[in-house]
């Protein structure tokens, strides 16, 4: 399975040659995983409830820990807004740097987006490297981003997070001289007139540019074959949610599929759209895209607007929620805010509540009374499969004429088609041909409307 073999390469240790110059032999080395960063965690509850605050904390521990780090503290403070200057204030960021000092720790991830210069004066203080939220998600998709596509659109998505942030620094800032000013390089000392960071940020631009035509052409190819199947009349699921929650699982569930699966945030990136069948044997394609998560970075949005084209071109999105998650409330409508940026929250859903074999009852009986349109299932054991895919089948568009007739059997073809492409409800062999009681889709109604006894349209 290509999942597995993803797996295996994402854990595998790495080979470090033995450092000691005291080795005779030089087949003596040490196995060992990667040194970890050690980082401690700071985040600004400025609303919602403690408990709402601890879980945006634990969340960003996980993406850590996710990006190969190692969590030493979580601290969090309450404000009615961010400071300007520091983010946590002068203060408080004076007590951040002694627990920095005493944890050993080499970096700041604070939870939230932070403005240049909030990163640049905290920096200052704690005497450490600072990340925010935004630079730390796209760390981790970058370094799960396995397809041309992928990778193109996640270095995009940096390069446009990047851009406002650059930094001079000491002979960087320029290279402006000339005159006594400058001290008396003189005549023929002048730079050319464009600092160094204006440099970068034009060489920044012009990477931009050429990454947003390959990620067009790439797309190109996407979209022709959902026009593809857009013609074959082959109805489209998407399987959205947030990360971690289990699509991939479901993917593979519902299709065999074998991408990877494995318990981190944005383990999978590219989009895999598989052949699936309902249980009457109607044909219809599922999309697995990349996960989401409270606070997406917009870059990233941006960046995967044509991956994320999968859910908008959908007839029927399968919104998957982790039934076992400290506040799966809050999944839903962190997913459902990007749905609506991107425009797909029109898109009929079936909320999946996954993970049943780890949930608790109350919770699963709390989330179904707030979605009565919903299915609780585990991927992990197949419970609750039979049941979902009833309910593809019965939301699956794109059926909308209900067909009683007799195809002659001269045209065994558009029989053929009403079997691939619709829902036969009954059928029956006479002498005179086949007698057919089905749904299907409106341009295959207008074939056999020659032979029909009665056509009813459905709701």
């Amino acid at each position: 399975m290509t999942g597995e073999l993803d797996l295996e390469d994402r854990r595998a240790l790495r080979r470090v040659a033995g450092l000691s110059t005291e080795l005779t032999d030089v087949t003596e080395v040490e196995y060992r995983a990667l040194r970890l960063e050690r980082v401690v965690l700071v985040g600004v509850w400025t609303e919602g409830t403690a408990e709402e605050a601890e879980n945006s904390l634990r969340e960003l521990a996980l993406l850590a820990e996710t990006a190969g780090s190692q969590v030493l503290e979580g601290l969090s403070q309450r404000r009615t807004r961010p400071d300007a200057a520091t983010y946590i204030g002068s203060g408080k960021a004076a007590e951040l740097r002694d627990i920095v000092i005493s944890t050993g720790a080499d970096t700041v991830i604070c939870d939230g987006e932070l403005a240049p210069s909030q990163l640049r004066h905290l920096e200052e203080i704690v005497q450490v490297k600072v990340i925010d939220r935004t630079a730390l998600i796209l760390d981790i998709f970058a370094q799960h981003a396995k397809s041309r596509e992928g990778k193109a659109q996640v270095e995009l998505a940096q390069l446009d997070y990047l851009l406002p942030r650059l930094r001079g620094w000491g002979g960087n800032l320029s290279r402006q001289v000339g005159g006594r000013a400058a001290g008396g390089v003189g005549i023929g000392g002048r730079g050319p007139g464009e600092t160094k960071i204006e440099l970068d940020r034009r060489r920044i631009r012009t990477r931009m540019a050429k990454l947003r035509r390959q990620i067009g052409e790439m797309a190109k190819s996407r979209d022709t074959k959902r026009g593809e199947r857009r013609r074959n009349a082959v109805p489209a699921v998407a399987i959205a949610g947030y990360t971690n929650a289990g699509k991939s699982s479901l993917l593979n569930r519902l299709t065999g599929a074998g991408v990877l699966v494995e318990n981190a945030l944005f383990a999978t990136l590219d989009p895999t759209v598989r052949r699936a069948e309902t249980p009457s044997g109607r044909t219809y394609t599922l999309a697995d895209t990349v996960g989401f998560v409270r606070h997406l970075p917009h870059q990233l949005v941006e960046a995967f607007r044509s991956t994320l084209e999968e859910v908008t071109d959908a007839g029927l999105i399968l919104h998957v929620v982790d039934g076992s998650d400290a506040d799966p409330e809050a999944q839903l409508e962190a997913v459902r805010v990007v749905l609506r940026e991107i425009g797909a929250d029109s898109i009929p859903e079936i909320v999946v509540i996954n993970k049943a074999d780890a949930a608790d009852d109350l919770t699963l009986a709390r989330l179904q009374r707030r979605e009565p349109h919903s299915v609780v299932v585990s991927a992990r054991t197949g419970q609750g499969m039979d049941e979902l895919r009833a309910l593809i089948e019965r939301d699956l568009p794109g059926l909308e004429r209900e067909f009683h007739g007799v195809v002659p059997y001269a045209r065994g073809d558009l029989v053929a088609q009403v079997h691939d492409r619709g829902e036969v409800i009954k059928q029956e062999h006479v002498a005179e041909g086949t007698v057919l009681h089905a749904r299907v889709p409106a341009d295959l109604a207008g074939d056999l409307e020659r032979y029909v006894e009665q056509t009813v349209t459905t709701s």
